[in-house]
């Protein structure tokens, strides 16, 4: 996983409503996503794929179906990362006279 990639994921507005559905409904199939979107299934594969690329998500097999799960550690990790410029910004405030 890099930074890039996980940008680049969530550069797209249909990629960011996938993650809220992810984490307010917990686990769905591809076919429980594309029924919330007026997508293709190849266009929602594209945007799970890309997800995943960016470890943004996870998909587990249970039988006949593929379960998609958001990665909560990923998400955790870019947030460290993004509060590191809010603190040094508070920081440099706090030093001005």
């Amino acid at each position: 996983m890099s930074f890039g990639d996980t940008f680049k994921a969530l550069a797209d507005p249909a990629r960011r409503e996938i993650l809220t559905m992810l984490k307010s409904e917990g686990r769905m199939t591809a076919g429980q996503i594309g029924a919330r979107f007026q997508l293709t299934g190849a266009t929602v594969s594209y945007h799970l794929a890309q997800l995943k690329k960016a470890g943004l998500v996870y998909e587990e097999r249970v039988k006949n179906y593929i379960y998609y799960d958001i990665n909560v550690s990923v998400v955790e990790e870019l947030m460290l990362w993004l509060a590191q410029f809010r603190e040094e910004k508070e920081e440099n405030h706090e030093k001005e006279p």
